[in-house]
């Protein structure tokens, strides 16, 4: 693929390296005995979704926007997870979910009678009732993204829920995870049994949550699904469910942006391209990180060419650096950011009024085909 015959910015997934996880994941699945569903908070491309439809149908959602994509482009069950429920949103849940998470002790008690209600008048579609707990296990370093941090709003302590669960609730759900590995979740795990485990006899099942990086290269497979098995040995009558998010889509996707300026201030070389950190690369600037530019190369001290790259919205803050080239940069120009798929096109905004970028998908053969282009009409509808 000539990254210059694609029109910048666009957002590129290469079906291929789609494919290779998907086959991964499913594997696992396989293997040790559980059951994999995908979670739209990390990506809701759904029209890359016929291609995951072949391996994956069942999903996590955590909104009601995410249970209908769910529904409609993957067709599966959909387990719902949502901090909190109201009376409005409630029913529509049930309506499109084949599990409902509670948060709280009180939002199950406040809606058990509506799922029950729903439940005896839909025998044939019953949803069944779980509780989220947290395991009191930190194993992210970035807080923003840490649900067991002291004082979270996430999950139910052992300690709130004493010896016996409301007999209505027939699963536990447990999330600590972050691209994390299969040591990680070790960890948590065997907190969650430290606490938890007096109530297994009293469910159906386990959902693991997300955040198992499986696809992330060196994460150690053979380790997690001897896990997974060994739980499932031990608990043999519990369905054991995994939801990761960024594993699906890790690395299957880019960036492409296009060099529009170069602007020299007090020793200091920019480069502007045509795309933002702010508006579409937000992560990076969140928890920050500095993601990797295909065109660049390592630094060496003999190299003249260090570019800072500034995104071409007017927050101030919208730049990152310092990268090295091989060459000197100039106007037009194209420069990949990488892996740019998962928790990047769900958190993008159009902020300014920037164009947001295309959405392009790379198929197997080599050909391309471009999914959506954003318009004026696009950023007008959106603010009103």
């Amino acid at each position: 693929m000539n990254i210059y015959n694609i029109k910048t910015p666009a957002f590129v997934v290469y079906e291929e390296r789609l494919r290779n996880n998907l086959e991964l994941i499913c594997s696992v699945k396989k293997q040790a005995g559980i059951n994999i569903i995908m979670a739209f908070k990390a990506n809701a491309l759904w029209r890359t979704f016929p291609i995951i439809k072949e391996y994956i149908k069942d999903s996590t959602a955590s909104s009601l926007n995410e249970m209908k994509l769910g529904r409609e482009f993957l067709g599966g069950n959909v387990h719902t997870y949502c901090p909190a429920y109201t009376d409005e949103s409630i029913t529509e849940f049930l309506k499109g979910s084949s599990h409902i998470t509670f948060n709280s002790l009180g939002q199950h008690k406040r809606f058990e009678g509506t799922v029950l209600s729903y439940n005896n008048f839909n025998p044939e579609k019953k949803v069944s009732m779980g509780l989220r707990v947290n395991p009191q296990c930190s194993v992210i370093e970035t807080d923003i993204y840490n649900p067991a941090l002291p004082g979270s709003r996430f999950g139910v302590t052992a300690e709130e829920i004493g010896c016996n669960l409301p007999e209505t609730i027939e699963g536990l759900h447990f999330h600590a995870l972050c691209e994390s590995t299969s040591f990680d979740l070790k960890k948590v795990l065997d907190a969650f049994e430290c606490q938890f485990g007096h109530l297994l006899q009293q469910i159906k099942w386990v959902n693991m949550g997300g955040g198992h990086l499986m696809t992330r290269q060196g994460y150690d497979i053979n380790h997690l699904i001897a896990i997974l098995s060994e739980f499932k040995s031990k608990y043999p009558w519990l369905d054991v469910i995994l939801e990761p998010g960024s594993a699906f889509t890790w690395r299957t996707g880019d960036l492409i942006t296009g060099v529009v300026d170069i602007v020299k201030n007090q020793g200091i070389s920019t480069a502007i391209i045509d795309a933002s950190f702010a508006c579409h690369m937000p992560d990076c600037l969140e928890m920050p990180y500095k993601p990797a530019i295909s065109e660049s190369i390592e630094p060496d001290v003999c190299c003249k060419f260090k570019y800072r790259i500034g995104g071409n919205s007017c927050l101030s803050g919208d730049y990152m650096g310092d990268w090295y080239f091989p060459c000197e940069l100039k106007a037009g120009d194209r420069l990949t950011f990488e892996d740019m798929n998962h928790y990047t096109t769900v958190k993008t905004t159009m902020f300014n009024g920037l164009q947001h970028p295309a959405i392009v998908l790379a198929h197997s053969d080599g050909s391309i085909h471009t999914l959506r282009e954003f318009t004026y009409e696009d950023y007008k509808n959106r603010m009103s």
